[in-house]
């Protein structure tokens, strides 16, 4: 959307200062994210009243009428018109507000591919392959927000790879909705997943740069999957993994495609062929009807499988939704003291994992290098997604720099740059 935009001659400018033109792209994955863009509303126009505001994205698309309703909105594109949103600013006037906002809601039907340029940071890449889902899991709006899954063309993936591994990026992540579920046409082996054939013809790509998947789901960690994601040279050992929940009753009423048993197997297994594997995950506290013993069970996942970064949700009872629907709703104060648990759990894991790091080496994927040596933030990512803190960060003039872990401070691991750097 923003290469669009600057292609017609508006200029990006820094989110704290003025803006004409403000496009919040939305989430709705729980009820606070559709709060957290209300406020991103109400927290740009007070910047410029004047301003013009479109919000796009998968609140825009699942609840157009509430969006257009937010005081100050000019515009509301549904997830079929966002990479249009040029042409839409193009019949705004400047200066002046709408009476009332505009809608654009189609059907989805997927979005034409468009090549990118490149992103704000030059070490890191993202390739969509895959868009939407066909699973309905009970707490789940996603799938009528993103529509049925459909997959980009082969060429046109391999295409944008080239293109970015040649303008220097580092690092390519390959993303999706529902990664696992990307189909190429022609894939006529229905015992291999076709993530696996197009993850090994990316690899193929000559230049020098690693491979990272955003996140798949465990049905998805076929052993051909696993075996292709083993290769230390091209493949990131790390795994963001859909986990959800460690009980197989409430993995049922979820209406996920797999067991506890099944979810274990998968994690060990992914272990096994990946050396060095940190693990992060999705994981939801508080589903309803959630035991106690169910709760136990997840919590014994994500600490048998060592999960490092868990990302955390309390359920959100999405409107129309099955899970929204039955009765036995866990208190809203019990699925954050759950989900707190699941947290503390997570940076249990986070320390161990971190101190063990101390004396070892790898090669850093450097983000920024304006950040004082001695703040708490972190200049970079190692393969293993583990955020590294330079010493001497006036020492790495490249993208990707080797470096010797030295010491572990507020989670972040403290590195020089590696002397035949």
């Amino acid at each position: 959307m923003a290469q669009d935009l600057e292609r017609d001659q508006w200029r990006l400018v820094d989110p704290t200062e003025f803006a004409d033109v403000y496009v919040i792209n939305s989430c709705t994955v729980t009820a606070e994210a559709d709060r957290q863009t209300r406020q991103a509303v109400r927290r740009v126009l007070r910047q410029n009243p004047k301003a013009h505001v479109i919000v796009t994205g998968c609140y825009a698309q699942n609840q157009a009428d509430a969006c257009a309703e937010i005081p100050g909105v000019s515009l509301v594109l549904g997830n079929d018109h966002k990479f249009a949103v040029a042409k839409f600013v193009q019949n705004l006037k400047k200066s002046v507000q709408v009476p009332e906002a505009a809608i654009q809601i189609d059907r989805l039907t997927g979005l034409p591919p468009a090549l990118l340029e490149g992103f704000e940071s030059r070490s890191r890449a993202f390739v969509q392959v895959q868009q939407g889902c066909d699973q309905s899991c009970t707490f789940c709006v996603i799938h009528r927000a993103r529509g049925p899954s459909w997959s980009f063309d082969e060429a046109h993936i391999l295409r944008q790879v080239r293109n970015f591994v040649s303008g220097g990026f580092s690092e390519v992540v390959i993303c999706g909705v529902d990664l696992g579920s990307y189909e190429s046409p022609g894939f006529e082996d229905g015992s291999r997943l076709p993530l696996a054939s197009l993850l090994k013809k990316i690899a193929d790509i000559p230049g020098a740069f690693r491979i990272r998947l955003s996140s798949v789901d465990p049905v998805h960690l076929t052993d051909d999957l696993l075996a292709v994601l083993s290769d230390p040279e091209r493949f990131c050992p790390y795994l963001h993994v859909s986990i959800q929940s460690g009980s197989t009753l409430i993995l049922k009423r979820m209406k996920r495609r797999y067991d506890r048993e099944f979810l274990i197997d998968r994690l060990e297994s992914a272990r096994q062929h990946i050396n060095g594997l940190v693990l992060g995950a999705d994981v939801m506290a508080g589903f309803p009807t959630e035991s106690e013993q169910d709760f136990a069970d997840t919590v014994d996942v994500i600490d048998r499988a060592q999960v490092i970064y868990p990302h955390v949700f309390s359920f959100s009872a999405r409107p129309g939704t099955p899970a929204a629907r039955i009765p036995r709703q866990v208190p809203k104060e019990e699925r954050r003291r759950r989900a707190a648990t699941l947290r503390t759990v997570g940076e249990a894991n986070r320390r161990l994992a971190l101190r063990r790091m101390i004396g070892s080496v790898g090669q850093l994927i450097v983000e920024r290098v304006d950040v004082p040596a001695k703040s708490n933030a972190y200049h970079g990512r190692l393969a293993n997604y583990m955020p590294v803190r330079l010493m001497d960060p006036e020492n790495a003039s490249e993208n990707e720099v080797g470096v010797e872990i030295q010491r572990v401070s507020e989670e972040v691991l403290v590195a020089r740059v590696s002397p035949s750097e």
